[in-house]
């Protein structure tokens, strides 16, 4: 059963599931960050040999997901609605986690349209925006991109009716959530320091010098 969000445009609180899959309640007006992060079941992502922005090819879950705290939308680079937002919060989302970008977290942009969407149309479009590391881009062969989107819950036969969903991911401690993906870029950040304090045996990258 493919788990399905709405979200309107004034709510900027996370959306929360329960284990079941059945949309759970949450407090009018909460912030973000006085959710609890472990409301939604792990998903089972699959491995699917996608590409990112460079051209370089990948494994979805092995080499962006497997053991790292991650943050993944779903855009195509001809969204005239609210893909260029999302694209343009995920790069404020990545300057203000600093150093943490790429390191402790990870951005992860999903095309929806991968028959249009090539790496060079990626690339160009996040550039525009704001991109730098930390915040990858994948497209791919379009079986294996719809198979990855309905492990994900964002699949849509309509491109145009995918709404501003926002999935949350601590794959060590398997704790994930969703949340509105035009939210301030602070809760964001907040929602993800979160889930990346709850695993305190998470190794990160030492800084230079030591």
């Amino acid at each position: 059963m493919t788990l399905r969000i709405w979200f309107p445009i004034a709510l900027l609180s996370a959306a929360v599931l329960s284990p079941g899959g059945a949309p759970a309640a949450a407090a009018p007006g909460a912030p973000p960050e006085d959710a609890d992060p472990a409301v939604l079941a792990a998903p089972a992502i699959p491995d699917v040999s996608l590409v990112d922005q460079d051209g370089k090819k990948i494994r979805f879950y092995t080499d962006l997901i497997a053991g790292k705290i991650v943050a993944v939308n779903f855009v195509f680079t001809t969204c005239s609605t609210i893909c260029t937002p999302q694209g343009a919060r995920f790069a404020e989302l990545r300057r203000l986690l600093g150093e943490k970008a790429g390191r402790d977290i990870h951005l992860i942009s999903v095309s929806i349209d991968p028959q249009s969407d090539t790496p060079a149309k990626l690339k160009a479009w996040s550039e525009k925006l704001g991109a730098g590391p930390g915040w990858t881009l994948v497209t791919g062969e379009k079986n294996e991109v719809v198979r990855l989107l309905k492990s994900l819950g964002a699949f849509d036969v309509d491109i145009k009716r995918h709404t501003p969903s926002l999935l949350l991911g601590n794959d060590r401690d398997k704790r994930w959530t969703r949340a509105f993906s035009l939210a301030p870029a602070a809760q964001l950040a907040g929602l993800l320091d979160g889930l990346r304090k709850a695993a305190p045996g998470l190794k990160t990258a030492p800084k230079e010098g030591k």
